[in-house]
């Protein structure tokens, strides 16, 4: 499975001539070119994560290409046929196998409200939480996409969530808010959350692919 990081949060993976895209959102650049679109899974309604001009752009390259994500999305994304995932479910996909973990957004404030988000892991091998910190209990993780920068984190959190995960690689995710310098410390600190397991940090900047 290939995994390639674009823009902020956006994911995009390929196996045997499928693939599937992960959180397309408003700092992402149009997702084109890509070959057999088995699905598009929206972790959470906020539209750095989705937006009506990508999944229109993917449904007319790819029509019929289905649409998952938490009831939040659903009801954001009503223009859309969104099928609902829940925390505990379970879904193939082509080639893809993905589990949905966690339930909730992390607070940004009290005055903002939570709203449903779903981690998902995909393969028992990549793991994407979302914007939360909602771990996938008993399960052996081989890549983690950490988030390093946003109004509801702060980066020693991020730094327990990779510890406790205890992924064999890390590679930072949900970054446009920052500069290039708040990058570079990010990725410093996942670096070393990362190692207290034995694992170690990839360097993905948008348009870099990994093996997973």
């Amino acid at each position: 499975m290939r995994l390639t990081k674009h823009e902020h949060a956006a994911l995009v993976l390929v196996e045997s001539g499928h693939t599937l895209v992960i959180d397309p959102g408003s700092f992402t650049s149009p997702l084109e070119d890509l070959v057999g679109l088995v699905g598009v899974v929206i972790t959470h309604e906020h539209p750095d994560h989705w937006t009506p001009e990508h999944l229109t752009r993917l449904l007319s390259a790819h029509p019929g290409a289905p649409i998952y994500g938490p009831e939040g999305v659903a009801h954001a994304a009503a223009g859309f046929e969104v099928t609902v995932v829940h925390p505990g479910d379970t879904l193939d996909l082509g080639p893809f196998h993905l589990e949905f973990f966690g339930g909730r957004h992390a607070v940004i404030h009290e005055s903002i409200p939570v709203v449903d988000n779903v981690g998902v892991l995909v393969n028992e091998a990549l793991y994407y939480p979302g914007d939360s910190y909602a771990i996938p209990k008993h399960k052996k993780v081989s890549l983690l996409a950490a988030p390093v920068g946003a109004p509801w984190l702060k980066i020693g959190d991020t730094m327990d969530f990779v510890v406790d995960v205890k992924p064999d690689r890390v590679f930072a995710t949900h970054d446009m808010t920052l500069s290039t310098a708040g990058k570079q410390m990010g990725y410093a600190r996942l670096t070393w959350a990362v190692e207290q397991n034995g694992g170690s940090f990839v360097d993905l900047q948008p348009g870099d692919t990994v093996e997973v």
